[in-house]
């Protein structure tokens, strides 16, 4: 990332935060049914194998926006892309495939794919002395910091909104707070390309 060292470091301490925090949710415990519910036991399963998945996406992009801010142009940017490619595209054709949180999945798609175009771009660029000058396209990184931008406004208006339901802020709050700081990430990753 380009920039002050400083807002690196604090970027990359933000996001492994986040990223962490994502990771050791992996290790919670199932889901338990509620006693009585007649469908619970069924809808248990696959409601956890869902948390994990989104869990497992958002632990690898916040760990990989730390790791990123920090080594900068020190890791080649084909590394990054066979850590991010495979799982984007296996994102996509999840997307394709099942309908069920297509959305969701896609956001985690497009995630994995701006990584690898970041990491690509910055180690694509011409320079002099560890200063490259990211090799992107404007408009497509133009069309990211758009997306990223919305998404981070929109989540963050459903995070003070408060918009849980009957779930507990403090477990739906976190999880979208961590969601909401690895776009952040993104986006001013985007921005000092």
């Amino acid at each position: 990332m380009h920039g002050p060292n400083l807002v690196s470091w604090l970027l990359a301490a933000l996001t492994a935060a986040s990223g962490g925090y994502c990771l050791s949710r992996l290790r919670r415990a199932p889901c338990a049914p509620a006693q009585g519910a007649a469908g619970s036991a069924r809808d248990a399963g696959p409601k956890r194998l869902r948390a994990h998945e989104s869990d497992l996406a958002e632990g690898l992009m916040g760990c990989g926006t730390a790791a990123m801010a920090v080594t900068g142009t020190a890791v080649p940017g084909e590394v990054w892309a066979w850590v991010y490619g495979p799982p984007a595209v296996l994102l996509l054709v999840a997307a394709v495939r099942r309908p069920a949180r297509r959305a969701h999945r896609l956001h985690h798609a497009v995630g994995a794919l701006a990584m690898t175009y970041m990491a690509l771009a910055m180690t694509a660029g011409p320079g002099h002395a560890g200063h490259h000058a990211a090799a992107g396209s404007p408009a497509l990184t133009g069309a990211l910091l758009a997306y990223f931008g919305g998404y981070a406004l929109w989540s963050g208006s459903r995070l003070l909104s408060g918009s849980g339901g009957t779930v507990p802020v403090a477990a739906a709050g976190l999880p979208r707070a961590c969601r909401l700081s690895v776009v952040i990430g993104m986006f001013a990753m985007l921005l000092t390309m």
